[in-house]
C-alpha cells in the first residue's frame, strides 16, 4: 500500500485559450490557465503557497526566453499577486507533467505548504526547428543514423513502428482507430484544436506522409497555450466547491535503454512496463480497475505500445485491441476521451490528466463516463521521460 493514496487531489482545471498563433505572449497565457484553475476551485491566489512546472522548451533549438518560449516559476511570481512568501517550489525538467503532479503531492504531504499551482505553457515557434544540427561528423548512436538522415524523434517512431508491424502483423488500421476515435472524442470538447472538425477514414489514409509508415494524422498538434491544475490535500479538499480528484498512485520511467538515441521497440515494452508495475504497486490498483485511460499520444504507436506495455492487452495485440469500438467512450476501456494531444493539442500530458480528473469528478460535459471510479493518465514516451498517476473519485 502507497503511504500517499488518497491523501493529496486535484481540485481545480484550467486552461488559457488554445491556438496555433496565440496573440498575447506566453507567460500572459501562463497567467488566464491559473487564473482560471483558481476561480475553478474558488481560491484566491494569495493562498497559493507552492508553485512547480515542467519547462523545458518544447522543441530542439528553440529560445528559452522566460514569459516567451517558457514560463517559470518565477515569472508567475512576479505576475501573480500570490501569497508574500511561496513555501515551496520546484522546476521539473524531466517526466513531463505527471513528475512535477508527483512533487507536490509529496510536498504537500510533507506539509512544505497547503495550496500548489502546477501548469505547462506550450509555445510553438513559427520559424522551422531542427536545420541547424548538421555537422561533419557524428558520435556513439548518431553515427548509425545522422549520416543518413535519420535525425528527428517522428522517424525514430516510425522505425519503431516499422519493426513493430513486421513482429506482429499489425497494420496502418490500429493506428487509424486511434486517430479516428481522438478524433470524435475532440469533437465533444470544445477546447480542442480540431473542435467541430471531423475526421474520416479516408481523410487519414489520404493525409501526407511524416516520416513513413507514420502520416499527418499519427503526429501530435503543436499549440500556443497553457493549462493549469490545483492541488492541496484530502483534508482541505474537502472544503472546496469541486469533488476533489484523490492520487491513488504514481509511477516514474527509470528503467535502462538499449540505445541512447534511437527508440527500439523492445526499450518500449521493458521501459513502459517498468513503470506501469510501479504505477499499479502504487495505487493498489490495477488495468482492469480502471474505467478510462488516458494515455500519451505524442505519436500515434505511443498509444499502442502504452496499452501493452500497461497491461491492458497482451504485447502483440494492441492493433487488433483498439478496432471495433473496444476503445470508444461507450466501449470496454474508454482511451483518450478528450481528443488526445493528436486532437486537442500537444500539452505534453497536461490534457490527459486534466480529462482524467474531470472524469472522476463527473465533469466531462459530453464525454462523461457513468460512475467512472478510477482513471490513469500517463505521459511521456514508454521509454522516454515516462510518468503517471492514477486519479479515483474516493480517497
Amino acid at each position: 500500500m502507497n503511504f500517499a493514496r488518497g491523501k493529496t487531489a486535484i481540485v481545480g482545471i484550467g486552461y488559457s485559450e488554445i491556438t496555433r498563433r496565440a496573440q498575447k505572449p506566453l507567460g500572459l497565457l501562463a497567467v488566464d490557465a491559473c487564473r482560471a484553475a483558481l476561480n475553478d476551485c474558488g481560491l484566491k491566489p494569495t493562498q497559493i503557497d507552492g508553485l512547480t512546472t515542467y519547462p523545458e522548451s518544447p522543441f530542439a533549438g528553440a529560445g528559452n526566453r522566460d514569459g516567451i518560449d517558457v514560463v517559470s516559476v518565477m515569472y508567475l511570481v512576479n505576475h501573480l499577486p500570490l501569497a508574500p512568501d511561496i513555501r515551496w517550489y520546484a522546476q521539473i525538467e524531466t517526466g513531463m507533467i505527471a513528475s512535477p503532479i508527483i512533487e507536490a503531492a509529496n510536498a504537500l504531504i510533507a506539509g512544505a505548504c497547503d495550496y500548489v499551482l502546477v501548469w505547462r505553457a506550450m509555445h510553438r515557434p513559427e520559424a522551422r526547428r531542427g536545420g541547424s544540427g548538421g555537422s561533419p561528423r557524428a558520435a556513439g548512436d548518431a553515427q548509425f543514423m545522422a549520416p543518413w538522415g535519420c535525425t528527428s524523434i517522428v522517424q525514430w517512431h516510425a522505425l519503431a513502428w516499422q519493426r513493430y508491424m513486421h513482429r506482429y502483423g499489425a497494420t496502418r488500421e490500429a493506428l487509424a482507430a486511434l486517430a479516428l476515435n481522438s478524433r470524435h472524442n475532440a469533437n465533444l470538447n470544445p477546447r480542442a484544436f480540431f473542435y467541430s472538425q471531423p475526421m474520416s477514414r479516408e481523410d487519414y489514409f489520404n493525409s501526407r506522409w511524416i516520416a513513413e509508415p507514420l502520416c499527418l494524422y499519427d503526429c501530435d498538434v503543436p499549440i500556443d497555450g497553457c493549462m493549469a491544475l490545483v492541488m492541496t490535500t484530502a483534508e482541505r479538499a474537502r472544503d472546496l466547491k469541486n469533488p476533489p480528484a484523490y492520487i491513488a498512485g504514481w509511477g516514474q520511467n527509470t528503467a535502462p535503454r538499449r540505445a541512447l538515441l534511437h527508440y527500439a521497440l523492445d526499450d518500449y515494452m521493458e521501459c513502459g512496463g517498468s513503470l506501469a508495475r510501479k504505477l499499479w504497486t502504487s495505487a493498489g490498483l490495477g488495468p482492469n480497475d480502471m474505467d478510462a485511460a488516458e494515455l500519451y499520444d505524442g505519436f500515434n504507436p505511443s498509444t499502442l505500445y502504452w496499452l501493452e506495455a500497461a497491461g491492458f492487452c497482451r504485447q502483440g495485440e494492441g492493433g487488433s485491441f483498439v478496432q471495433n469500438g473496444r476503445i470508444a467512450l461507450e466501449g470496454e476501456l474508454p482511451l483518450n476521451t478528450f481528443g488526445g494531444s493528436l486532437s486537442e493539442g500537444r500539452m505534453h500530458g497536461m490534457g490527459h490528466i486534466a480529462e482524467a480528473v474531470r472524469q472522476v469528478t463527473g465533469r466531462a460535459e459530453q464525454r462523461q463516463l457513468k460512475d467512472a471510479e478510477a482513471v490513469c493518465a500517463i505521459d511521456g514516451s514508454p521509454m522516454l521521460r515516462g510518468s503517471g498517476i492514477v486519479v479515483t473519485r474516493s480517497p
